[in-house]
Order: structure tokens, then sequence, then C-alpha cells
């Protein structure tokens, strides 16, 4: 429903896409299957039903077995009509009456009345895929079972609801050897009381299913639920493309290739049929989703706009503010260089110059790397909790002299970290009174989660830790206390967001596309990069004397250093990973080292690959740290050369 023309793309080998699919590393980033197997805990003795998905016939045979019973619970039961095959993650059969039961691993607070139907009576769109999922589900049940009474319920991780054991996460592995679906080795002899009290809540759904399959609740404009279903199966068993309207979430479609390969490029079929243009203007024309948080994007496409060089000045309605650019300045700043084909960067001295005669040395640059998991790791923990596990710290004294100061891994199995992490960063920070960076909102929000859970906590040292979060940081809007820090951290991308623009960077805002930007604009730091950690003085933990941060492409351009980074998961990139996690809850960052810390924490290996995945950690997070400095070393430059 999301975009019904990916019907066509789907399972053929001539098209490309880019949705690379691994079941272990989900497992890792999302805990979706490590829910499940708890969620079977607390429906025990119900049966497993194994089996490969294409066996439709088999597995529905079987199904159809296990359901002569007057009661049972079933696991993965199999059901077909007319061309619609599903799975159920856990059906409970008494007589006639059954319960079919949607196990996620997205959270919920049962407190909150208003969590899936807003004020206003309408399904929030966070919920919609889950909730027209599940209608699909009893759709195929019914019409398979018309005697049956269904009641529906989702089963969801409940973020009011706390963990009353140790090592519940622990007693569910996530490991790449297992011959279940799955992929999780339960503790063996494992029952429902070694869980403890339930973090799972049941919320019964047949209202609002009721309303969906009657149209009241609508996924979009295009069709009702019923027309939908109709539409889809038979154009699926047709092979026959629905062209949907493209629109901003063409963005993110799978089915995208602009090389000129031997596969095909679902993406450019539907533009170029669409817009009844050349393959080439749509591979070389910026579109308008790509420009920065373009609220208006939708709209445009919508009323025929597709390509930014078209947006109007009209379009944006730029308002300026009293310092810096504003978002629709920046916007306009992004439209404007397109259509002037302008590709030299932008760059406001006098307001640089300005918030930088008031940073205080030595400054520090910080960088944190966390993870949030659906099954607390420790009793007391509620799921979803932050756990930072790692930190780095670089240093510039006053005469521009660079250290890496300080940094932090916890790796152990089990282990919740957050307070240790807190003591260390304490530690380096508190020599004196300079000034702190971070890039973007996460570190505040972790220290934010952190100081909530010390609130909550019996550490000896909780006051003198509660001080110093509040020291070097702001409280959140939503929180029930109210601080802004003397060395309230300093955000190093809000300073590129007011000062800076390159086209290079295509709008984003990522530390990882403003780094190549500066690079490739920036004589001084080509000339100092490019020479060996051991010429330049820098200090490293991590990386040897003969490092090369800079190396360039055939055509001049500089290689991210990113780039050069080892590869926590072979055959995948640090994008790649990133991406893997970009829509999961609680996740803003750092794909990559949220999957090998998960990976720390889970996957049985030896000393000697758990040594070589905390390297790489610490390589990852020091370049983080590193590539702020180099944006430090680049602003100071620029005002400099003036």
């Amino acid at each position: 429903m999301e975009c019904p023309t990916k019907l066509y793309y789907t399972n053929k080998k001539e098209y490309a896409n880019q949705k690379k699919g691994d079941d272990f590393l989900e497992a890792l980033a999302q805990g979706g299957f490590q829910v499940e197997e708890l969620a079977r805990l607390e429906y025990d003795g119900g049966i497993l039903l194994e089996g490969n998905d294409w066996d439709y016939s088999l597995l529905v045979a079987q199904t159809k077995e296990l359901l002569k019973q007057e009661n049972v619970i079933i696991y993965e039961p199999a059901f077909l009509f007319n061309n619609c095959f599903i799975r159920v993650d856990i059906l409970v059969k008494q007589g006639n009456k059954v319960e079919l039961i949607e196990v996620k691993a997205k959270s919920i607070n049962s407190n909150d009345k208003f969590a899936i139907l807003g004020k206003r009576g309408g399904l929030r769109s966070e919920w919609k895929a889950y909730l027209f999922d599940i209608a699909f589900q009893e759709y195929v049940m019914q019409n398979a079972f018309p005697n049956w009474h269904i009641n529906p319920y989702l089963l969801l991780i409940d973020k009011n609801k706390t963990a009353t054991v140790d090592g519940l996460n622990q007693k569910f592995k996530i490991t790449s050897t297992s011959n279940k679906r799955t992929g999780i080795i339960v503790e063996k002899g494992i029952t429902k009381y070694d869980i403890g009290e339930s973090i799972l809540t049941k919320i019964a759904v047949d209202s609002i299913i009721s309303n969906i399959k009657s149209g009241v609740f609508k996924y979009d404009d295009s069709y009702s639920f019923n027309e939908a279903i109709s539409l889809f199966t038979e154009h699926y068993s047709k092979d026959i493309k629905i062209n949907s309207p493209v629109n901003v979430k063409c963005k993110k479609c799978e089915f995208y290739t602009i090389d000129d390969n031997d596969l095909k490029s679902g993406y450019l079929e539907c533009w170029t049929a669409q817009l009844n243009v050349s393959k080439k203007t749509i591979k070389d024309e910026p579109k308008v989703y790509e420009v920065g948080n373009f609220k208006s994007a939708s709209k445009l496409i919508e009323n025929g706009t597709f390509l930014i060089k078209d947006i109007m000045e009209d379009d944006v309605r730029v308002l300026s503010k009293s310092y810096g650019m504003s978002l629709s300045e920046r916007q306009w700043l992004q439209i404007s260089k397109i259509k002037e084909k302008d590709n030299s960067p932008y760059i406001d001295i006098d307001g640089l110059k300005l918030e930088m005669s008031s940073w205080k040395f030595p400054l520090h640059f910080i960088d944190f790397e966390t993870s949030t998991v659906a099954i607390p790791f420790n009793k007391g923990r509620k799921p979803y909790e932050q756990i930072a596990f790692q930190f780095s710290h670089h240093k510039i004294s006053r005469e521009g002299s660079i250290f890496h100061e300080t940094e932090y891994i916890s790796s152990e199995a089990g282990n919740f970290p957050n307070f240790d992490f807190l003591r260390a960063l304490k530690k380096a920070l508190s020599f004196d009174e300079g000034s702190i960076f971070k890039y973007s909102y996460h570190e505040n929000t972790i220290l934010n989660a952190i100081y909530e859970q010390l609130i909550s906590s019996n550490e000896k040292d909780k006051e003198e830790l509660i001080d110093f979060i509040q020291s070097i940081s702001h409280s959140k809007k939503e929180s029930n206390f109210s601080w802004v820090g003397k060395r309230d951290m300093i955000d190093l991308c809000e300073m590129v967001k007011l000062y800076y623009y390159d086209p290079q960077t295509k709008g984003s805002n990522s530390i990882k596309a403003v780094l190549p930007a500066i690079l490739n604009n920036s004589e001084y730091l080509k000339n100092k990069y490019s020479k060996s950690i051991k010429e330049i003085s820098l200090s490293s933990k991590n990386f040897s004397d003969d490092t090369v941060f800079i190396e360039l492409e055939e055509n001049g351009e500089v290689i991210s250093p990113y780039k050069s980074l080892p590869q926590l998961f072979e055959d995948w990139s640090e994008d790649e990973l990133d991406n893997l996690i970009s829509d999961i809850e609680g996740i803003d960052n750092g794909g990559a080292a949220l999957i090998a810390y998960s990976r720390l924490q889970f996957q049985e290996m030896n000393d000697a690959e758990r040594l070589e995945i905390k390297k790489a950690l610490l390589m990852y997070c020091e370049l983080d740290t590193l590539a702020m400095v180099m944006l430090y070393e680049f602003f100071r430059d620029s005002i400099n050369a003036q």
C-alpha cells in the first residue's frame, strides 16, 4: 500500500534491489525475533509450524491438521485464500473462538490512551503499517474459516514495564548458526516463570480492524482496503504493473540504480514514464525531495514540480532570522546554487567569527555510541532504555595541538555501562572549563536519559554525577526538571546549519556528508591530512603512526576517511548498516557501531574475534571526533584566510 508498483519489481532478478537482507543482522539491530521468542514463552505449550514460506500447500495442510484439535496454540500457522498467503505469529484456538496475535518489537506506553488512536480518533501514522498488516491477516483467516469468531491483538513491548529478572535479554541468544527462522537460541530449560513479570502488553484491535475493513480508516486516498486486496492480488498474479504516482517516498526506493549495468532500474522506469523525460535527465537532475528538510516537497510533486531547478522562490517562502541562515534561507540557497549551476561553498565568516570568539580553550570534542534494546539486560531496567557503551574525546590546546585525549568502551556481555560511562566522561572533562562540542543532538539526549536513570538509582556518587550532567547539557522540553549547563555542549551541526553550506552535501548535514565536502574545499586540510599521523604530530589511540587520512580518487576528489575504516561485517558498508537501523525505535545514529555492539552481546565468538570488533569500534568512534576537529580547523582556517 506504500507503493503498489513495487509488486511488479519484487523477486525479479533483472531489477536492481538495494535492500540487502540479512536475518542475523536485522535481529541484532532490531530485536524483533527475540521478542517473538519471549512472546511464545508467555503463550507456552504451543506447537511451532516450521518450514519455508514458499511451501504454501504443505504449510497450509499442516496447519489444518493441527486445527482439528478443539483447543490448540500454534506458532506461525499458515493460511491461504484466493492467492493471499499469511503466517500468523501466535494463534490461540478454543473451539471456534480464535485469538490472532501479532507480535511486534515496537513499543507502547500502556498508560497512553492516545498511543494508537490520536486525540481526534484517527490512526496515528506510525501504526498504520502494523494495523493494516493484521487486518490483512484477519481477512485471510476469516475467509479461510468463515465460522470462526476471530479476535485480533497486537502484542507489544511495554515501555512502562520493568524487567524483574537479571539477564533477561541473554536468555534469547541471537546467532547466525541457528536453523530456526528467528535465529534465536532460547536458554535450555527456560520456562514462563524464569522470565519474571511480563514486559509485554496485549492490545485488542478488533474495532480498529473493523474500521479499516469498512473504510473508516484508510491507508491513504488511493484505494479502500478491499479494493487494494483485489487489485494487488490480480495484478501480481498476472504480472501487470500498477503505475503509482511518483512521490517523495521514491527517495528510498530499493529498486534503484543509476549505473549502466545489466540490471534494470524500477525507479528510473517509473520516473521516466510518468514525467515523459529521458533517463539522463532523471539521473542528472536533482529532485525536489533532495532539498534538505523540505516539507513542501510532497505537495510540489503532487502539483507537477519534480526537479529542484523548477522550484520557485514562492514555493519556499523564505524567512530570515536575526543571525545565521534560517531553514528556508538554507533551502533557497541549495535551490539557487542548482539553478545557477554554482558548486562553490557558502560560508558566513562574520557569523562564525562571532560564535567562535566565545569558545574557551582547551576545546573538547566528544562523540557517543549507544544502543537501545527491546528486552532489557538487567533487572530494574525498562525496554528501550538508552545504553551508552562508548565515547571518544579529542582535545585542542590554545596553541593548536590536537590530542586524542580519552576514550571509553564497554563490550562485556550483559553489562549496564551507563554510570561507569558517565564517570569516565566526568573524569575526562573535569580538568578545565574549556568549551565542549557535540555534533547534533544525540549526546544531549543520552545525557538526559542517564539523568533519569540516575534519579531512580542508588549510586553512591549519584548527586555528583547529576551535577556533572547538568553542567554540560540542557534539559529536554518534556523533562520534569529544567537546567542549562554552564558548559552546555556546543552543537557543531548547528554551526553548519547556520553558517555553512556546500552543494556537495546535497542538503545533508550529516558529519559523513560534511566531512568530504570540507576536505575537498580546504587546501589546508588536504595538505595536512595527506601526511601521516607521525608527520603532523597528531595524537591517536587507535590508528598507527603511518596512517594517512586523506587519499584521492583518480579525478582528484577526496575519498572520505570513513571509507578506509575496516568493515565491521563482511559485504556490508557502514552506510548500509546505518540504513538497516534507520527506522528502528530510539535510534538516531551509528548503525554500524550499534550492530557491532549487539554482536558482542549475543554472538558466540573467540577472544581474537571479539578483540577485532572492539578495535574497529574504537577506530570508528575516534574518527567521529577527529572529523569534528577537522570541521573546527576548517572554520578557523576560513576565518584566518579573510
